[in-house]
């Protein structure tokens, strides 16, 4: 299993979201204390890794249930959920993620 906890940044919402690999497809669990990110979680329970990896052949599940769920383009949430699919369907090595913003 891959976990990947994500705090979404101003907001203070706290995301954890665990991958794991059944066959071809990979499972999720996603909590959340973000009511949007909570309805996606309701949707979102699989995904096809080789699917959300690329956008060249289709919108990946993932980022269109953001777009759905999520009330700022910004959420960093639905790209730790490929992130946390990617390393559990070995397509990436388990590596931190960091966006730094500052306002001189």
């Amino acid at each position: 299993m891959s976990k990947a906890e994500i705090n979404a940044g101003i907001c203070g919402h706290v995301t954890t979201v665990e991958a794991k690999m059944e066959g071809k497809v990979c499972k999720l669990t996603i909590t959340s204390d973000c009511k949007a990110i909570e309805e996606l979680a309701q949707e979102l329970q699989e995904v096809n890794p080789l699917m959300e990896i690329s956008c060249k052949r289709a919108t990946p599940l993932t980022l269109q249930m953001g777009i759905k769920h999520c009330y700022h383009a910004a959420c960093p949430v639905p790209v730790g959920i490929i992130k946390a699919v990617e390393v559990e369907a070995k397509l990436a090595l388990p590596k931190d993620v960091l966006i730094k913003v500052s306002k001189d």
